[in-house]
């Protein structure tokens, strides 16, 4: 697993909505109609995590999480970034 150059990551985030590189992560907020629905989406997607073994960092907001990617140990985004970006946008879409 090795870093994307910012170029390719923004060539691929094109095609996904909402999604931005900042600061060698991968970043999007996702809106809820309630408070609970986003602490929802969080326990989904920290499943998908879990067995992808690759964990986003989270901020929770009111009926709004934030959700970036990056590998801590690469020191960038990386393939597995990009596929964890696609699958919170699924698990969003399940909810």
């Amino acid at each position: 697993m090795s870093i994307i150059n910012d170029k390719d990551v923004q060539i691929v985030l094109e095609k996904m909505s909402g999604w931005i590189l900042q600061n060698g992560s991968i970043k999007k907020i996702y809106t809820f109609d309630s408070y609970m629905d986003s602490i929802k989406f969080i326990n989904c997607l920290a499943n998908e995590a879990e067995k992808s073994n690759h964990h986003p960092d989270m901020n929770v907001g009111w009926c709004s999480i934030e959700v970036a990617y990056t590998s801590h140990d690469k020191g960038g985004v990386t393939n597995t970034c990009l596929k964890m970006a696609k699958k919170s946008d699924i698990v969003y879409l399940k909810l």
